[in-house]
């Protein structure tokens, strides 16, 4: 969700502000903690801005979107799993979602793809998809929420990440796993959701390789994250401290978009 604001724009309405504000809260105890923001002198509290035009609006939302960021971060506990379903539960057909239609989706040769480790690890070869399918797997059936309001569950199957950055050696001190796919598109995990249990590098999906549409030959699979945080087609992982923001958060998406 983005929002935008033009310069010349009529006195901007507080508790408008605070609703709108609030929609970058996925959880519902933390929208309802925002929603008692009701003042004015609140929000300039909250975000040392003088809310008088749009100009101002707006970077008083990316400051409670930065808040949030921290806040979320902050509760994440890596011990507790997404819920998962039975395969009667499955989204047949799953949708396709991108910011390009499915026709558009990279044809990548499964045979030839490498995947690219940079950063702070001690291997760095390439992995091939042979490579990846030799590590040890785990199926999972787990819900995939998209910020835009619609959610399917899937079946996917995959090697646990937290297994990869053990085997190449990451170290696991260094804040961000970043990660830029076939398709153009790049994204970064916390460090803590990337090592969570059911973090997923996805080969995989419903017992057959994984589709094109959904990310062949490797997407990685974040339940306890927004969709947009799944990246498809993945070709290259790094380790770092340099933060990256990703195709959607630098449309105004929240960063850490935990559920």
């Amino acid at each position: 969700m983005s929002f935008k604001f033009r310069n010349q724009t009529p006195p901007v309405d507080p508790q408008d502000l605070v609703k709108d504000a609030a929609k970058l809260l996925p959880d519902r105890s933390r929208r309802r903690f925002l929603g008692q923001i009701t003042s004015l002198g609140a929000l300039a509290a909250l975000t040392g801005c003088d809310i008088v035009n749009g100009t101002s609006a707006e970077d008083a939302l990316r400051l409670i979107s930065d808040w949030n960021d921290w806040v979320q971060a902050r509760l994440f506990y890596p011990g507790k799993l997404a819920l998962t379903y039975p395969d009667s539960a499955i989204t047949d057909p799953f949708p396709f979602n991108a910011f390009y239609p499915p026709d558009q989706a990279p044809k990548v040769n499964g045979e030839r793809w490498q995947l690219y480790v940079e950063g702070a690890v001690q291997d760095r070869r390439h992995w091939t998809l042979a490579d990846l399918i030799r590590l040890p797997q785990e199926t999972q059936v787990t819900q995939h929420i998209c910020i835009e309001g619609w959610s399917a569950i899937g079946k996917w199957t995959g090697v646990p990440m937290h297994i990869f950055l053990q085997r190449i050696g990451a170290d696991t001190r260094r804040k961000y796993v970043n990660f830029i796919c076939a398709d153009r598109y790049e994204t970064s995990l916390d460090m803590a959701t990337a090592l969570h249990p059911q973090t997923q590098m996805t080969l995989r999906f419903g017992g057959e390789a994984l589709p094109r549409p959904y990310g062949f030959p490797m997407k990685v699979r974040v339940p306890t994250k927004l969709g947009f945080k799944n990246p498809k087609h993945v070709v290259q992982i790094s380790i770092t401290d340099d933060f990256v923001e990703g195709f959607w958060e630098r449309r105004g998406y929240n960063w850490f978009a935990g559920l």
